[in-house]
Parts: structure tokens; C-alpha cells; sequence
């Protein structure tokens, strides 16, 4: 088995991060990664049609001993998507995930929250991998009022057992976020980065470490405490000040005049009151953001707060940016439902810093493909009870499918009476199948 000619042609981009027969195992691996039930290297293999030809233990030492960079291949990912990112900034995305797991030897496997199955009442923990990953946030030229994450890199967070039982140095998400934000900000030093992330990534250990063409889009808590920029210095003997005059919490700030905003987001339109201004946080008492509280007018949300280090943007620039946060969340759902981000079984390091990661790095490369080509092969299901706007996710993936099977039916090339309608059949057979 093989991936259409389209998809292998765009796979060519990561070529340079592997050697030669390391990345003709790896797409051969992917090939199997898209149409294989589990995604376990056995599994995998099988789906792909390798399974008995060559050792599996090749395909296992792609991901468990070969010598490539997991950071490497994300940047090759990254330059395929720069011609959709914005020429003033690129937008990113910033969270984490949890990826279940079973066993006890798996590496850096520990208990994690899970947001799943938690309530505001009662959180809840399981036995996993906890992923901080960096997506870019884009938008197509197919579709551009939608917004995709399409993910590059990773780190894989060690609660403190699991570090202790690694013999690893402890380090908390935030610290990795920041080492994350680096590698992408020095790899294009030329380039202004926008991070959007939720409270988790909005405290001074990602605030106070921000690289230099990198700003930042989070929230606050409503207690959160304000000041004003340090004055000039008095003169005066002692130490100066370290924060400036005290300025209203962000739930005092609902006591003062706004002005009201019609948003669009997620979906919805909902009718809000805003008030805004520029403070410094407690913990970056010398980083001016851009303050908006939020008092929502209809919907029935919550009030809110939220903040940014681009002091001249708006509040419905703030706003706007933190709404396509959410799509990070639905790249998530998408790579654990269809690609199988949580089943790969490897234990070692390596195997397990590598192999669940490239479910996602898959997931942004069959987006690219499906904008750039797949869209032209793409068939909607004829259905009158459920109308989609937009091709899914799902929809991508049974379409790339679906051309790998034509590309090769077509490749037995059919000939005399009835091979059309054979060929026909055969192509329908495997639109179902996808």
C-alpha cells in the first residue's frame, strides 16, 4: 500500500530530517497510520501491506532507535504551512493534552487530570501521557472564515514521580511552552509570533520569558491584582518601587462604564459589555498588556477577563484572537477519533516522545493536502437530514483514502469490454470503504 502521489509528493518536504531508509519506513508507517484500524507499528504494517515482507522490527526502530529530530520534522511541517500564515504575525496555539495509557512500564506515563470526565465540582485523574503541544493557527485559502491548529511541536510532561523515576530534571508545562516558543522564534528570528493560550500558560513563567518577537493572548482571573507602570525614580534613599499605583481587579472594573460589542464567535453571536484598559499584571510588574473585561449581554456565559502584550489592539482584537484558541481543542478531538493519537504502544523513551506525535504532525499534513489538492476529489455525502458548511476533518481523511484506492485501481490498468463499468465499481466500493 501506498498514499496517492499528491500526499507522497507533499511528504517529500520532510525528507531531509531522516535517512533514506528511515524515511521509506516512515511513509511507509503513515501510509499504514491512514487506513489501519489500531494504530499500533503491527498494526500499522499490516494495513500497509509489509507485514511479513520486511522484519517489524525496521518499522519499530524508525520511532525507538532511528536518528532524527522530533523538533526538526515539526519546523519541516511549519514550512509548508508559512504561505498561509499571516505576513504581519503568526498566529499560535498553546495547551496540552492527555493521551491514556495502560501499564506501568510505559515511559513517563503518571496521573493527570483528566478534563474529560471532570466537573467543576469534582476533578478527576487518570493514568497517562500528559502532551504540551504548539500548534500554528491558520486560515485556508478554501475556507477563510475558519480557523485550523494545525500542530508541529511537543513535549511530553513528567508529573514529579515520573520524572524522579526517569532520573529527569522536573519541569512544569508552562516552562515547557516557553522552550517551545523558542525553538519556532529563533528558528525564524525574522518573524512576529502571536501566541493564544488559555490561564494555564498566562502566568509569569511564560509571561516573564517571552521571546522577543513573540506577544501573548490570555486570560486573567477576576481577582487578578493591576497596577500602573513604576514611576520615575523619586530621588529618594531605599529601594524603588517594584509596581506601580493599584488599579481596579477586573471584577471592580464591571462597575464602570463600557461600551457594548456584537460578537461572532464560536459559532454563536452573543451581545457583550466590555471595559478595558492598560495595567501591569502582579507577577510582570513591567509588561504593559491590554486588560478586557467581559460582561456578557445574552448566551448566558460567565464574566470574564483577558489580557495582551499588544497594548494597541482593540477589545474585539483581543477577543477575536482568544476565540480561535478553540481550534487547538478540535485538533485534538480530530487526531485521538481518527488518526489514534492515544493508541500507540511503545514503552521506551524515544518510541514514546516520537510515535504518538506524529498522529497530530499526520493530521497537519492531511489538512495541507486536502486544501492544496484533495478538495478537488472531495464527494459530500448526499444526504438531506445533515448538511455540513464544510468538509470535516473525517472527511479529509476518507478522501485521501479513497484517491490512494483509485490512484491504484486505475494502476492495474483495466482494459476491454466492461473494465469502465468494473473500474466504476470498484471506485464506489472504495469511496464506501473510506
Amino acid at each position: 500500500m501506498y498514499l496517492v502521489s499528491s500526499f507522497a509528493f507533499t511528504l517529500q518536504a520532510l525528507a531531509g530530517v531522516m535517512t533514506d531508509r528511515s524515511f521509506d519506513n516512515f511513509v511507509t508507517v503513515l501510509a499504514g497510520w491512514v487506513f489501519a484500524r489500531r494504530r499500533t507499528i503491527t498494526g500499522m504494517i499490516t494495513a500497509a501491506g509489509v507485514a511479513g515482507k520486511r522484519h517489524h522490527a525496521a518499522f519499530h526502530r524508525v520511532f525507538a532507535a532511528a536518528r532524527w529530530s522530533r523538533d526538526a520534522l515539526g519546523l519541516s511541517v511549519f514550512r509548508l504551512l508559512e504561505p498561509w500564515c499571516g505576513e504581519e504575525e503568526v498566529l499560535l496555539g498553546i495547551d496540552d493534552t492527555l493521551a491514556r495509557k495502560r501499564g506501568k512500564k510505559t515511559f513517563g506515563v503518571g496521573m493527570h487530570h483528566d478534563p474529560l470526565i471532570s466537573s467543576r465540582g469534582m476533578a478527576v485523574t487518570n493514568w497517562g501521557h500528559s502532551w504540551v503541544v504548539l500548534g500554528v493557527i491558520v486560515r485556508v485559502p478554501l475556507w477563510p472564515e475558519r480557523a485550523f491548529c494545525l500542530p508541529i511541536l511537543f513535549r511530553l510532561y513528567l508529573n514529579k514521580n515520573a520524572a524522579a523515576r526517569g532520573r529527569r530534571v522536573y519541569r512544569t508545562r508552562p516552562e515547557m511552552a516557553v522552550e517551545m516558543l523558542q525553538v519556532l522564534c529563533n528558528y525564524r528570528k525574522n518573524k512576529r509570533f502571536h501566541a493564544v493560550a488559555d490561564s494555564a500558560y498566562g502566568g509569569a513563567s511564560v509571561l516573564c520569558r517571552l521571546p522577543d518577537n513573540c506577544e501573548l493572548t490570555s486570560r486573567l482571573t477576576l481577582d487578578a491584582r493591576l497596577y500602573m507602570l513604576p514611576g520615575m525614580p523619586t530621588g529618594k534613599r531605599g529601594r524603588p518601587r517594584k509596581w506601580g499605583e493599584r488599579l481596579p481587579t477586573p471584577r471592580e472594573m464591571f462597575s464602570q462604564r463600557g461600551k457594548r460589542l456584537t460578537l461572532r464567535q464560536y459559532g454563536r453571536r452573543d451581545r457583550v459589555r466590555v471595559i478595558e484598559t492598560l495595567a501591569c499584571a502582579h507577577a510582570a510588574p513591567r509588561r504593559l498588556l491590554r486588560v478586557v473585561a467581559v460582561e456578557p449581554l445574552s448566551g448566558g456565559r460567565t464574566r470574564q477577563a483577558f489580557f495582551s502584550t499588544r497594548t494597541a489592539a482593540g477589545a474585539a482584537d483581543v477577543l477575536a484572537w482568544y476565540a480561535q484558541r478553540w481550534s487547538i481543542e478540535v485538533a485534538f478531538h480530530d487526531s485521538k477519533t481518527h488518526l489514534g493519537f492515544e493508541e500507540p504502544q511503545g514503552w521506551t523513551r524515544q518510541a514514546v516522545e516520537r510515535t504518538a506525535p506524529t498522529a497530530m504532525l499526520l493530521y497537519s499534513l492531511i489538512v495541507h493536502w486536502f486544501v492544496i489538492e484533495g478538495h478537488r476529489h472531495y464527494r459530500p455525502a448526499a444526504t438531506t437530514w445533515y448538511v455540513r458548511p464544510h468538509a470535516s476533518f473525517g472527511d479529509m481523511l476518507a478522501t485521501l483514502r479513497s484517491e490512494t484506492l483509485r490512484e491504484q485501481l486505475i494502476a492495474w490498468g483495466l482494459s476491454g469490454p466492461g473494465s469502465h463499468k468494473i473500474r466504476q465499481t470498484l471506485q464506489n466500493l472504495a469511496h464506501l470503504a473510506a
